[in-house]
């Protein structure tokens, strides 16, 4: 073990001494100031000299950050460098959180830009689109400036106040250009990336307390009924009902007065009234597409006089004379027609029954153009999230089995088994697997199977049952990620009760990960996740895994160390899900602040070796900032190890 002063010296060896005392040249950083210490007790050199060095490496990471190729490494990493170097240099701090808002603007754009090509290409291939929402660097950015500096969170806010208002004017000019120019078919959810990224900003703001800044923001995007304008008024009413409430009114004026509204329209804006969180809407074709958030409880008290005009507004959308179907632009045609007046028609005999004679009538008149799957009277769909007493709710795996006996084809027969599948699995039903082997279509089959494997394996885990997740990572059909993480998972679970068992299970998804290919981004995930439980199980191991972590990042160009996420998708012309969710251990941030803690110095290298932007900024921000989070303990290296 090296001494104290060693580790100091070799610290301060790693950098250019600091130049004598004189005013900074231009455009190069003041020298950071040393923490003021209470007492000459208190001071501590070991920690003092870890922190010199760890502002040194913001501070010329901020700088190098300038030069990046990609503008939200660039947003993110200066952002957070300002965030880091608060305490030290504020001013500093104010510069870099300002170059990082000009990249984070920059970056969003170009972020919309990419998605909405992707939406366009999915379009292009025919089907419903899946899409994973994408980050929101201006967010980011205010999120840690206004946390340091209020001042500087209101002119960031400003700024957002000049780009809403041009917003409004734009969405009033997509407005009226919709107007004439019906939505292009299955984009019932509608608006574009850039608008939801205004949502997901007012959502911050609501997060924070700011209800009133956040409608402002959130103003442009609140123009149609998609599904995200009304999950943020839906969040908006637990917090300010009067204001949610006004703001559904105003869009429920507007779909009245839209001849283009239809039925996936009134759906999402059902679920305001009836099903928050929850958004049901229907393809062309006949199939479902289901949006959730949150929980689907229905508000308490809801103004009866709002209520009676949804419904009206619902029944006028619904009776509209259908066009001829070469001439039927909606975005789920006579198919969603149908099955939104077949679903909420219990609704209608409960709150406007004046309506129910002519919603029949429309519905028998869309009887011969509605695909079998929406005039099943047996689907739940019909019912989902409008049913709250579980002792009414219907089996659904069951009722979908029931309809094979009058199934006639191979493809109808496929779909009600994927129906099933699916709906057991969400309830974690062992059944799903084998109902998902019975599908004929190997493409088919194969997707699904994956999907029930994942859905199975987190139901294993959520209960604790180590065996069960261990036969389905065995045995299952998962891709090697998701089987590392399973396998890490069950580490974890174990190792307290049975360490020697905890670290077989990581050398089994040691093995796992390097089944993936170098050059897939998986490898260094699946790395990374058994490096982050192996560190508490055993450090000197993790340390000789850094040289192969270190070579399966630098052979994927488009690791960028963050991020990390779990995502399945399942996707047929008749059924679409997705999953996605942030798994902490597949990032470089945990593990380095963990090394950093052990060993600065051996951290510090470690980063300097990935020969990405992106990895290496990662990781040096991560030992840096851990560094200066725990300067006041001392490293753990220097700490007797307790004998077990």
């Amino acid at each position: 073990m090296k001494a104290p002063t060693l580790v100091a010296l070799s610290l301060l060896a790693l950098w250019p001494p600091a130049a004598p005392a004189q005013a900074p040249a231009a455009g190069k950083p003041p020298a950071a100031r040393p923490r003021p210490k209470a007492s000459n007790a208190a001071y501590d050199p070991l920690a003092e000299s870890r922190r010199t060095t760890a502002v040194t490496l913001i501070s010329s990471l901020a700088d190098e950050a300038r030069s990046f190729r990609d503008e939200m490494l660039r947003a993110r990493v200066q952002a957070r460098a300002a965030d880091a170097l608060w305490e030290t240099e504020q001013e500093r701090s104010r510069a870099l959180f300002r170059r990082a808002w000009d990249a984070a603007d920059l970056a969003d754009k170009e972020i919309t830009r990419r998605v909405e090509e992707d939406k366009r290409r999915q379009l292009a291939a025919g089907g419903n689109v899946m899409l994973s929402r994408p980050a929101n660097l201006r967010s980011e950015v205010l999120r840690l400036a206004a946390k340091r500096d209020r001042a500087l969170g209101e002119e960031f806010l400003a700024k957002l106040d000049e780009q809403r208002k041009q917003d409004e004017r734009d969405a009033a000019a997509k407005l009226a250009a919709a107007q004439a120019d019906a939505p292009a078919p299955n984009t019932p959810a509608g608006l574009s990336f850039d608008t939801n990224h205004r949502i997901e900003l007012a959502r911050q703001l609501l997060q924070n307390g700011d209800a009133e800044r956040a409608q402002q923001f959130a103003a442009p995007a609140l123009q149609q009924p998609t599904r995200d304008a009304v999950f943020f008024i839906t969040d908006l009413r637990e917090k300010s009902p009067e204001a949610a409430d006004k703001l559904f009114a105003a869009l429920l004026a507007r779909v009245a007065a839209d001849p283009s509204s239809d039925a996936n329209a009134v759906s999402t804006l059902s679920s305001y009234v009836f099903t928050p969180h929850l958004v049901i809407n229907i393809e062309r074709g006949g199939g479902f597409n289901t949006y959730s958030s949150g929980r689907t409880t229905p508000p308490e008290n809801f103004p009866a006089a709002l209520r009676t005009m949804f419904m009206q507004t619902a029944a006028q959308v619904l009776l509209r004379p259908p066009a001829p179907p070469d001439q039927d632009r909606t975005s789920g045609g006579r198919a969603a027609t149908y099955f939104i007046i077949a679903r909420l028609l219990p609704l209608f005999e409960q709150y406007l029954p004046a309506s129910v004679a002519s919603l029949r009538a429309q519905l028998s008149a869309l009887t011969p153009d509605a695909p079998e799957e929406v005039r099943d009277s047996n689907n739940r769909m019909l019912s989902e999230g409008l049913t709250r007493d579980e002792a009414d709710r219907r089996d659904d795996v069951q009722d979908a089995l029931d309809r094979l006996d009058r199934a006639t084809t191979d493809e109808e027969r496929d779909r009600l088994y994927v129906e099933a599948s699916l709906a057991a699995s969400g309830r974690r039903d062992p059944r799903a697997r084998s109902l998902a082997e019975s599908v004929k279509d190997s493409a088919t089959r194969e997707q699904l199977l994956a999907y029930v494997d994942f859905n199975l394996a987190r139901g294993a885990i959520e209960k604790k049952d180590v065996n069960e997740t261990l036969r389905i990572a065995r045995t299952g059909a998962m891709t090697h990620l998701q089987n590392v993480w399973a396998l890490t998972e069950a580490a974890r679970l174990s190792a307290k009760e049975n360490r020697p068992l905890a670290l077989d299970l990581l050398d089994e998804a040691s093995l796992e990960a390097r089944k993936i290919d170098p050059g897939e981004s998986d490898r260094p995930r699946a790395l990374l996740a058994v490096a982050a439980p192996l560190y508490e199980l055993d450090p000197s191991r993790v340390w000789s895994l850094m040289p192969d972590l270190v070579k399966a990042v630098n052979a994927v160009p488009e690791f960028t160390g963050e991020d990390g996420r779990l995502v399945i998708r399942f996707r047929t012309k008749n059924h679409s899900s997705i999953y996605s969710s942030t798994v902490d251990a597949f990032n470089l941030q945990p593990l380095f602040q963990t090394l950093a803690r052990a060993d600065m110095n051996r951290a510090v290298e470690l980063a300097k070796n990935f020969t990405g932007e992106s990895p290496r900024a990662v990781a040096t921000l991560a030992v840096a900032t851990a560094v200066l989070s725990d300067t006041a303990k001392p490293t753990d290296t220097a700490k007797p190890k307790a004998k077990a």
